[in-house]
């Protein structure tokens, strides 16, 4: 590390930059009190991390060191390691929302690491709310289901275009259902290559399924946890709202408080309008499809129920038993409301894909209010 000849203020801030790779990590630290920059590069190992920290604390003995990193494959524990430690606050920044000069085009991991030291003094820079291990716990198993779905769907779609291209067509009405795949189970060719190719396209689509129910296994028994079993019952008295839908909105939003309005909420999922407006000229376009697109994925699915008929079935009914007038209310509005809306708007000439994003737009606006008020009741009550 380069010393800096001029005396530092004690007590001042110091603020750090790190441009974190698998390998290794870039490491830039701003102080104001001297104007300088002092960079090197540490190994991304437990060593090279304790070897950082025993630096920073050597050098700044008495400071608070403010350090930051941009979010990536590499996760939180690098943050939660260096919160543990006595002076030092670590933030995961979004990397989608970091200042960038228009003509900048020149991009290096020094000078990565030495802008965001600088932009974390500035005060320019947006934190991700960080989850609790629990709670990344919890949202791994709700996207590793979510990554086995799609599995399942490719799994299908080579399957079916195999058998279309050798001519065997499903008799029946429904494809993929019990009586589909027995069919399948009864399929042979003559030819041995193409057998062995059916084989190991029917296995890689039992194995797909096999694996979507063992994870919706492990997501119902996260549902049950003391955490989050309170708000997915509430979330589970919507229409189209399960158990799956629930825990994806829960595990994806996790700290809901930092959402001070719907319309907040419905900007972080990208569900809003984008604009762009200047010289008196107004244009409006499509969603910014900003934000969380998994949990944007799930509250379009839920919204496609509120297409169909506006009856409440038993399955929701026995969803909404033990649950709190309040929210059932709140649901029961909800489910006018938006299949109300549904059709309004194709009435008046709206793609029913365009009618249904608005449809989800408002039933995560709806969700937000439910899971403000139980906030709001649980605080109260525990007061």
């Amino acid at each position: 590390m380069q010393k800096n000849s001029t005396v530092s203020v004690s007590g001042s801030p110091v603020f750090v930059g790190l441009d974190v790779h698998k390998a290794f990590i870039q490491v830039a630290v701003h102080d104001p009190c001297v104007r300088e920059v002092s960079e090197w590069r540490e190994a991304h190992t437990d060593a090279g991390v304790c070897r950082l920290v025993k630096v920073l604390q050597r050098e700044f003995a008495g400071r608070p060191v403010q350090i930051c990193y941009e979010a990536g494959p590499t996760g939180y524990e690098l943050s939660r390691h260096l919160n543990a430690e006595n002076g030092m606050i670590c933030s995961v920044i979004a990397p989608s929302l970091i200042p960038r000069k228009p003509g900048e085009r020149v991009k290096t991991d020094r000078r990565d690491a030495r802008k965001l030291a600088e932009l974390l003094g500035a005060g320019l820079l947006t934190e991700v709310h960080e989850p609790s291990p629990e709670d990344e716990a919890r949202r791994e198993v709700s996207r590793a289901r979510g990554a086995a779905q799609d599995d399942v769907k490719r799994a299908k779609q080579r399957l079916g275009k195999f058998l279309l291209r050798q001519s065997r067509r499903y008799p029946g009405k429904s494809p993929w259902t019990q009586k589909h795949l027995a069919w399948l189970e009864q399929q042979r060719f003559d030819l041995k290559h193409l057998q062995t190719t059916f084989d190991a396209l029917l296995r890689a689509l039992t194995q797909c399924l096999d694996r979507v129910r063992e994870l919706e296994d492990a997501l119902e028994e996260a549902a049950q946890d003391e955490a989050v079993v309170t708000q997915v019952g509430l979330l589970k008295c919507f229409k189209g709202v399960r158990t799956i839908t629930a825990m994806g909105v829960i595990t994806e939003l996790y700290d809901f408080e930092r959402f001070e309005s719907p319309r907040a909420l419905m900007a972080f999922l990208g569900m809003t309008p984008s604009e762009y407006s200047t010289g008196g000229r107004a244009k409006r376009g499509g969603i910014t499809k900003a934000g969380n697109s998994r949990l944007r994925k799930l509250l379009v699915e839920a919204a496609w129920n509120y297409t169909r008929s506006n009856k409440t079935g038993v399955k929701l009914r026995k969803r909404r038993e033990a649950q709190p007038g309040w929210a059932v209310d709140h649901a029961e509005k909800a489910q006018k409301r938006l299949n109300s809306r549904y059709w309004t708007l194709v009435a008046k000439g709206k793609h029913p894909n365009k009618a249904v994003m608005a449809i989800a737009r408002e039933l995560a606006g709806f969700i937000w209010v439910v899971l403000a008020e139980y906030n709001a009741r649980h605080q109260e009550a525990h007061a």
